[in-house]
């Protein structure tokens, strides 16, 4: 498969995706939930396997939900009367995302509940000193925004062009990751130089207008800023 083939079979899984979340109402608090999931475990103490599990959990649910989407489209596409057994396909694939909504919920109550009866600050100051554990989580969260945008938007692809630029919005957050760890003038200045030879090279690819670039970046910037200043740097 060559790279246009590869990235269009991207640019597809993820326009499914996009659409999902567009359109349905339950993939939206899915996308919700994650999101403060992901969160609050910075507040917390949980492992690393913890952490996997919570991932897993969470990937279940969300994978239920646009198969479950896939069979009703499927079956309201062949389908234009009522039919015992439509019907049956559709409860059944109903019952799948309940069921992994359910050991969601059970995993999460597992993980959660000693931390959340014993909850202090002692978890603004352990995320303050893990820092790749809070990059990866911020670079997660800017995507998921970057996601999230594009379907309320509708504009593009999830991989190219639309509204925002997700590549400005991920060049820009770590460009301001870096400027939050490193001590270095000369590292800050070419991370945002490299940032910016990002945000033009899309636009000047016309896959991006100079305002989707502007916000994208403004995103990621705005974001890292926002996590960074909660977790106390």
């Amino acid at each position: 498969m060559d790279l246009k083939g590869l990235l269009d079979s991207f640019n597809y899984a993820i326009s499914g995706f996009i659409y999902a979340v567009r359109t349905q109402r339950n993939m939206k608090i899915h996308m919700v939930a994650a999101i403060v999931v992901i969160l609050f475990s910075l507040f917390t103490n949980i492992t690393k396997v913890e952490l996997l599990i919570l991932f897993v959990s969470m990937t279940m649910v969300m994978a239920a939900e646009l198969l479950n989407t896939a069979i009703e489209s499927a079956i309201d596409a062949t389908t234009n009367h009522y039919h015992p057994l439509a019907k049956i396909a559709k409860n059944t694939a109903a019952a799948a995302v309940l069921l992994t909504a359910v050991n969601a919920l059970a995993v999460g109550y597992f993980i959660f509940w000693e931390e959340i009866t014993t909850f202090t600050y002692r978890g603004v100051q352990l995320v303050k000193h893990s820092s790749p554990y809070l990059v990866i989580v911020i670079l997660v969260i800017v995507a998921l925004s970057v996601i999230l945008t594009k379907a309320v938007v509708g504009e593009g692809t999830p991989l190219k062009g639309g509204m925002p630029s997700g590549h400005a919005a991920v060049a820009f957050s770590l460009a301001t990751v870096i400027s939050y760890l490193s001590d270095s003038t000369i590292a800050i200045t070419l991370s945002f130089i490299m940032a910016l030879i990002v945000a033009q090279s899309r636009v000047d690819s016309k896959v991006h207008s100079i305002k989707e670039v502007f916000v994208g970046g403004l995103l990621g910037f705005l974001i890292t800023i926002l996590l960074f200043r909660v977790f106390g740097y």
